[in-house]
């Protein structure tokens, strides 16, 4: 195996696994600050969790997607408005 496709490889998994533990991190204090709020596991705070997991999740997808464009990259996806 090439050692620079491993190095890449290597980073990928490294990269991907420090993003789920970051992401449960969240859900955890999220999870949390919906309970003090009141909202903890009935149906308006799970709906709750739902749509501000979702904003997040969309707002740093369009960032990445255009620090991505800035810097000579591609996104991941692309609005149908830019072609």
């Amino acid at each position: 195996m090439n050692p620079r496709a491993m190095v890449q490889t290597m980073i990928t998994l490294a990269s991907a696994s420090l993003g789920l533990v970051a992401a449960l991190a969240w859900n955890e204090a999220i999870k949390a600050t919906l309970a003090k709020l009141g909202l903890g596991d009935d149906l308006t705070g799970l709906y709750t969790y739902a749509i501000l997991a979702t904003v997040i999740a969309i707002g740093v997808l369009t960032l990445l997607g255009r620090i991505a464009s800035r810097i000579g990259g591609q996104a991941a996806f692309e609005r149908e408005a830019e072609g």
